[in-house]
């Protein structure tokens, strides 16, 4: 009966359960970020190339 008051008792636990959803949360919103990030590089690649190349013809 100890060990179970023991183990109620103990906040560890719980505290890298919450560290690990911040972290997984964090982990979300900068995915989210970066894939933005991404498609709004090449968007601009691919009009600097299509310039560059009307340049040149």
């Amino acid at each position: 009966m100890k060990r179970l008051k023991k183990l109620l008792a103990d906040i560890d636990g719980a505290t890298a359960i919450e560290y690990g959803l911040i972290g997984a949360l964090v982990s979300v919103a900068i995915m989210t970020s970066v894939s933005g990030l991404g498609s709004q590089l090449n968007k601009t690649f691919s009009k600097t190339s299509s310039q560059m190349a009307s340049a040149n013809a």
